[in-house]
């Protein structure tokens, strides 16, 4: 019998298929095949099969450390924790080569969801029966745009692989990034004509994740990274992504989150913010540990910052296991305004309870609040033990003394008499103790030492969408146009008029329903922020602050003090309009693994982070990915290997 597997351009890669019907989690069924017969490709059941085993390719955009070394590191959000695993892709230093893992990883990963597609692209009008066959084949074709542009964004032009594998395959050349493009956009066109506007099943592809991309795809192609070919199709792009920006605003039924923390307050696998309308696509996860495969969703792991080592600490499921890879920098506390916009507490932790009593810290004769309680520990289980104060410089209520008169661990953005700084150090922060993000905050693990999250991964909503729209209308110069998509974050974005400001909630919360979690005496997981003593504030106040996050009009974008206009060298309207519409992408999107390919479309990487990532130091050639010397090393030109000039015309410049 002849078997068939999946190769990929590097040579002798076989790729497992995912093949299967359903599971307890959705559509998904997670079991491994690695091998089936080209015969099973022939029918409608295998196709089926075929179809639900791309969707397990989804899944990798989380899965492990390439997740967020592509994508987060070597930014302005962003720099290297107290683990310097990847560090390489945040200083663009030697290390980062040719030869660098995940180089290869992504591209052979691509390739290889991309042949699965071609297999569906193929076979499905041949032998596929039943009413699925339009959208069998708008998945096969949304996928194979997906992954092109994946790969369009990280390497630039690649080879262009339309029909499947069958064999070894080793002569290839590379595309311009004018037919990747186009390529891309024909398949996401014809995803859009196939699929249906309503999935059958939770997970599966629609209509609108695919108008949701072609927006994309076109807002790229009309970017400054390729200002050396695209006036052409410029105009017209924009157009495009107004136009299919709006029908997935206004038509496909998918509506903004109420309140923006909804999308955060995980509960649990298929809890209702796996569902939340505002969810346009997601990689399926779920609680079936037969089943995860080999890393599960991991990006719970990479942004908390370290807890567990402090007096009266220890690890727990609602902490989250810290692997203190991404840190925040000082551009991602002050692109907010950290008074009025909700988005900054309701995506950051500041706040922990003490859930090792026996191990809190006691008070000395130096600092305890009176000579009865030296001796006695600071707090006990279930109070708090660790503050983030994220206060401007000018603040003089700290010093790196009087916060030992306090019982928590306190860590302080700025003590008494330091001056603002971007890039450099201040207060008690430091590489293992800072502001973590929590967006991916994950209690339902099955133990503190699992990596293996269970929450869905966001890969497109339709906040991004509205953004998409607004960026469109700016580079028109119809700035007027694009005010209410950013206004209709921005309200979203208030404090509602009764709201709690400091109260606080992440997917840590999962903890209650998880009996693994609930048989703790004491957990760190607070319901509570900092934010009233991070900004001075003496008086809890429940008033809107809506008048201050609405934009009325597009003179405060341009008179903006709090943009970084001057740092960035904008002067232009146009100049300070991109530098917002970015600064607006991190309010709204921080940490969503978006940022590196939104400041290489926009040639602001190097600016950036010589402005606000003191560590990161991109060159012209780091706009771009180099192309994996694997790939180089096993390709062939009429039969021979390419020669070392021939390699170095297929890499990258500067690599």
């Amino acid at each position: 019998m002849k078997y068939f597997k999946i190769f990929t351009p590097v040579g002798a890669l076989a790729l497992a298929l995912a093949i299967g019907g359903g599971c307890s989690k959705s559509f998904l069924n997670e079991e491994l095949i690695t091998a089936r017969s080209t015969a099973d490709y022939e029918t409608t059941a295998g196709l089926d099969g075929l179809a639900t085993g791309m969707y397990q390719s989804l899944r990798f955009h989380f899965n492990y450390e390439w997740a967020y070394a592509t994508t987060n590191y070597g930014v302005d959000e962003f720099t290297v924790g107290g683990d310097p695993t990847m560090q390489m892709w945040n200083s663009y230093d030697a290390n980062l080569n040719s030869l660098t893992g995940d180089v290869r990883t992504v591209w052979d990963n691509m390739y290889g969801a991309i042949n699965s597609a071609n297999i569906i692209i193929q076979n499905v009008p041949t032998y596929y029966e039943g009413p699925n066959k339009n959208t069998r084949l708008g998945e096969g074709y949304f996928m194979r745009g997906f992954n092109y542009f994946k790969l369009l964004n990280q390497y630039g032009g690649v080879p262009l692989k339309l029909l499947p594998s069958t064999s070894v395959e080793f002569e290839f050349t590379r595309n311009s990034e004018q037919e990747v493009f186009e390529q891309i956009l024909g398949d996401l066109k014809q995803a859009y004509d196939l699929l249906p506007p309503t999935a059958a099943q939770r997970g599966r592809i629609t209509k609108w994740a695919a108008a949701h991309f072609l927006a994309k795809v076109h807002l790229f192609r009309a970017s400054e990274a390729y200002n050396g070919w695209n006036s052409a199709t410029k105009a017209a792009d924009l157009d495009e992504v107004i136009k299919y920006g709006n029908e997935v605003i206004n038509t496909s039924g998918h509506k903004l989150a109420t309140n923006f923390v909804d999308l955060w307050n995980y509960t649990g696998p298929d809890a209702a913010n796996e569902t939340n309308a505002e969810i346009i696509l997601s990689a399926q996860f779920s609680s079936n540990t037969s089943t995860q495969g080999r890393y599960g969703n991991q990006l719970h792991l990479h942004y908390p910052s370290v807890y567990q080592n402090l007096a009266g600490m220890v690890r727990d499921l609602p902490g989250g296991r810290e692997f203190q890879r991404l840190r925040s920098t000082d551009y991602a506390l002050d692109v907010f305004d950290r008074v009025n916009d909700s988005r900054f507490w309701k995506s950051f932790k500041t706040r922990y309870l003490c859930n090792n009593p026996n191990g809190a810290p006691k008070w000395n004769a130096t600092y305890a609040p009176t000579p009865a309680q030296v001796g006695v520990a600071k707090f006990t289980g279930g109070q708090e033990s660790i503050l983030y104060i994220v206060n401007n410089a000018g603040d003089n209520r700290y010093t790196s003394d009087n916060i030992n008169f306090r019982a928590p661990h306190m860590f302080v953005r700025y003590f008494n008499g330091q001056a603002g700084n971007m890039l450099g150090n201040h207060g008690n922060y430091s590489a293992s103790r800072y502001v973590g993000l929590s967006k991916f905050a994950d209690g339902s693990r099955e133990t503190v030492a699992s990596q293996f999250g269970r929450r869905d991964g966001i890969l497109a909503r339709l906040a991004d969408t509205y953004l998409m729209v607004a960026e469109a209308y700016g580079r028109k110069g119809q700035y007027v146009d694009a005010l209410p998509f950013i206004n209709a974050l921005r309200d979203r974005a208030a404090y509602k008029n009764g709201e709690d400001r400091d109260f606080y909630v992440d997917g840590g919360v999962a903890y209650k329903t998880n009996a693994a979690a609930n048989t703790a005496a004491f957990v760190s997981y607070s319901d509570r922020n900092t934010y009233y003593e991070s900004n001075d504030i003496a008086v809890p106040t429940t008033a809107s602050t809506l008048s201050d996050m609405h934009i009325n009009n597009v003179g405060e974008i341009f008179s903006s003090t709090r943009e970084f206009y001057s740092l960035l060298n904008a002067g232009s309207d146009a100049s300070k309009f991109l530098q917002f519409i970015l600064n607006e992408r991190s309010r709204e999107l921080i940490g969503e693994l978006t940022r590196w390919e939104d400041l290489t479309r926009t040639k602001t990487l190097v600016a950036r982070c010589q402005a606000f990532n003191a560590e990161a130091k991109p060159a012209a050639k780091d706009y771009l990915r180099p192309i994996p010397q694997s790939f180089l090393d096993q390709i062939k030109t009429s039969g021979r290997p390419l020669s070392a000039e021939e390699k170095a015309g297929m890499q990258n410049p500067g690599w």
